[in-house]
């Protein structure tokens, strides 16, 4: 009986921005066995492929985990192996991606195969950095071509009289170690010394940057600015639109890192307001949210809920787990009809709103304090109080509701334990001086963080970044831990914090 063959996907990864990958990418990422990815590919895209064999066979600088033709082996190894194959390539997979070679030793092998192109970085990368290729008062037409000749090649196989005769846009790839040989070869030929040129370094992600020169100086200028690879060199004369186009480059955080910690659940939101900012976003989580192993207790609560007359959520995992016991009870909304609701913070009050459910009660302010003062003018001496929430949390609040006259029940719902991700690149990075901000969201954050990072090992790597917190409670959990936070947020939510790191790069 003949082995059943797999099938092989050969997917262009875009130029790095994961939000230009496309959808047809992220639907055979989503179904495949094996995803074989190269340097240039965005990490973030294997978010797309949780359980899939992942295979690292990058080409950096000269610098080859695996040769091509091991590489196309690989693939073709795989594909016999039955399993449908992903290989994730930077930028489009024929645009010098060699996705030709593999198709075409995959022909040979009678395996099945489909290309999903991907958008090139030499319109992407020129488009962030506002270079447009064409421009009908600058160029008709725009060449792409290889500036990874070999110097010590007899002769050429790019036509360069002809490039410079077409007047076209010129955009080499991999060309920076071979920029004086591009450079003279051009001058031989005839071009303009004066021609504008750009270099554009890791094009549309949150380390772009861009040198404009000429190109009789740019090869002087590029040493001098320490411009290496990835980056695209652009030629001709719609290099001048940079100034007028520019806004990639204006992003107030680009090039800027900043560290988050909040749980991975509740991290999307943070990160992608961030990256908006342009900045580069490297997740630590040290907090996982987790379920209990015994909700025996919960349930049992959730049978005599006329017993209280207010339900108060400090927090969106509150909403999100109570929700869960619920529906596991074949219970709703109608569950909650005697009963007035408190969402501390907008966050949770837009995830209540999401169900359905409208709160009676959400104070201006999120500490305490507010919440019992509002709360009290709203008569709850006297009342039964229900608060879902975390199993180990800040006891304030119900011990001041207690205080007040409520009678208060917490109900744990689910459990916050030390989380460990990506902790060895976080590690890398404060070593090596390339964090430039740390955000910490509650005090849980602050301490899952030192539990991770040794304070006095990294104290002085820790003083060359810049502390966030979200409000004074957070602020008071790093000063215990020796930290003098340099940023708070004057109001105690997401977009305060992003806030606060904005005025800060203003300023």
């Amino acid at each position: 009986m003949e082995k059943l063959k797999g099938k092989v996907y050969l997917v262009g990864a875009g130029p790095g921005d994961p939000g230009l990958f496309t959808l047809k990418g992220k639907t055979v990422l989503e179904k495949a066995d094996v995803v074989v990815y190269d340097y240039l590919a965005n990490e973030d895209l294997l978010q797309y492929c949780p359980g899939a064999e992942k295979i690292y066979v990058g080409k950096k600088g000269g610098d080859h985990t695996l040769p091509q033709a091991k590489i196309n082996q690989l693939i073709i190894d795989k594909a016999l192996e039955g399993k449908v194959v992903v290989r994730l390539k930077g930028g489009d997979p024929y645009v010098f991606g060699r996705g030709g070679e593999e198709a075409e030793d995959l022909v040979k092998q009678g395996i099945d195969f489909e290309v999903v192109p991907g958008i090139t970085s030499a319109v992407a990368a020129c488009a962030y950095a506002g270079i447009p290729v064409t421009h009908r008062n600058f160029a008709s037409s725009v060449s792409f071509i290889t500036g990874h000749e070999d110097p010590q090649k007899a002769e050429s196989a790019i036509d360069w009289n002809a490039l410079v005769k077409s007047k076209s846009t010129l955009v080499f790839f991999m060309g920076v170690k071979n920029l004086s040989i591009i450079v003279q070869n051009l001058l031989s030929a005839g071009m303009d010394p004066h021609m504008p040129v750009a270099l554009v370094h890791w094009g549309t992600t949150c380390k772009q940057k861009t040198l404009v020169s000429k190109l009789d100086k740019v090869v002087e200028d590029a040493k001098q600015a320490n411009f290496r690879p990835p980056s695209l060199i652009v030629i001709g004369k719609v290099v001048q639109l940079k100034p007028v186009l520019d806004w990639f480059e204006k992003k107030p955080l680009l090039g800027k890192t900043v560290v988050v910690t909040r749980a991975r659940e509740q991290a999307s939101d943070l990160k992608a307001k961030l990256q908006e900012l342009g900045a580069c976003v490297l997740e630590c989580p040290t907090i996982k949210v987790r379920p209990l192993d015994d909700y025996s207790r919960a349930y049992s609560v959730l049978e005599k809920l006329d017993l209280y007359d207010w339900l108060v959520f400090t927090s969106v995992n509150g909403v999100k787990f109570f929700w869960k016991l619920l529906r596991d009870s074949h219970l709703d909304a109608r569950a909650l009809g005697g009963l007035r609701v408190a969402a501390i913070g907008p966050a949770t009050q837009n995830a209540l709103e999401k169900l359905g459910i409208y709160p009676d009660f959400v104070p201006s302010k999120y500490v305490a304090e507010d919440v019992v003062e509002g709360l009290l003018d709203l008569g709850i001496k006297g009342k039964g109080v229900l608060i879902p929430r975390a199993k180990v949390a800040r006891e304030v609040l119900p011990e001041e509701l207690a205080k007040a006259g409520a009678r208060v029940e917490v109900l744990p719902v689910y459990e916050t334990v030390l989380a460990e991700d990506n902790k060895d690149k976080l590690v890398l990075a404060l070593e090596q001086g390339n964090v430039d901000f740390i955000t910490f969201t509650s005090s849980s954050t602050v301490k899952n963080f030192f539990a991770l990072i040794d304070k006095n090992s990294f104290a002085l790597q820790l003083q060359k970044v810049s502390l966030v917190s979200i409000g004074p409670i957070t602020s008071a959990t790093l000063k215990k831990f020796g930290f003098q936070p340099d940023l708070e947020a004057s109001t105690y939510t997401i977009d305060g914090l992003v806030e606060v790191i904005k005025k800060a790069i203003g300023k």
